[in-house]
């Protein structure tokens, strides 16, 4: 059996955002944690990007996925159980995309010219933070800055992914699901109905965030995930 110590961590980024979106929380975690970010591809399809992300891991890992980055880790976790060790799904929910939401992304891409695209707009960004950080211009500029090295091409994948059929019920690796209460893009609500769907997951809230809980509290988040990876240590 494996300690939590020694299996490996691995991050997956949300929407149009990077490995980079890690960076703080990866310093507050133990260092001699092995950590992987991955990206969320390649591929077309939530299955084929669960392949990539399989492909590109451990053997036998914690998963951890950020918003969307939370549907890819349930469906590598569907895919391939033997593998998945534990989940960690941070701001993420089992709703697919509104009809709203849904033609908000159309109108975004068919309003973007390809070549002069920059990353999300500003405001789309300041409006997923706590009301707090929404006048943060340098955490803005940054979070564009990760869609802007992304690219155009993976906001259309992205914008177009499907995210319903994806286990939750199903599921049987212990399980830590993570809320943020003053979410404006998942509320604390909806991430609530995905802890009670997947069989023994626990349900942590953190106060004073939006909907970026990795840039916006990764002290305390990594203070979350790192006591419950501690508490799971005879479990893997």
């Amino acid at each position: 059996m494996m300690s939590a110590e020694l299996l490996p961590l691995v991050l997956l980024p949300g929407y149009m955002l990077d490995g980079s979106l890690w960076d703080e929380v990866m310093e507050k975690l133990p260092p001699a944690l092995p950590v992987l970010r991955l990206p969320l591809g390649p591929g077309s399809t939530m299955e084929e990007i669960a392949w990539s992300v399989a492909q590109a891991a451990p053997a036998r890992f914690v998963l951890i996925g950020f918003s969307l980055g939370g549907y890819v880790a349930r469906k590598v976790a569907e895919l391939f159980p033997e593998r998945v060790a534990g989940l960690v799904l941070v701001a993420t929910s089992l709703q697919a995309d509104s009809e709203e939401r849904a033609r908000a992304k159309q109108q975004a891409i068919a309003a973007m010219d390809p070549a002069s695209f920059r990353g999300l707009s500003a405001g789309a960004i300041s409006g997923s933070l706590h009301p707090d950080r929404r006048g943060d211009k340098e955490l803005v500029a940054r979070i564009r800055d990760m869609g802007r090295r992304l690219g155009h091409a993976a906001m259309v994948v992205q914008s177009n992914l499907r995210r319903d059929g994806i286990a939750a019920e199903s599921l049987r690796c212990p399980t830590l699901v993570i809320a943020a209460v003053q979410d404006p893009l998942r509320s604390a609500q909806e991430v609530r109905e995905l802890a009670q769907a997947i069989p023994g997951a626990r349900l942590e809230v953190i106060e004073d965030t939006g909907h970026m809980l990795p840039l916006e509290q990764p002290e305390l988040l990594a203070s979350v995930i790192g006591a419950w990876l501690d508490e799971q240590k005879n479990a893997w």
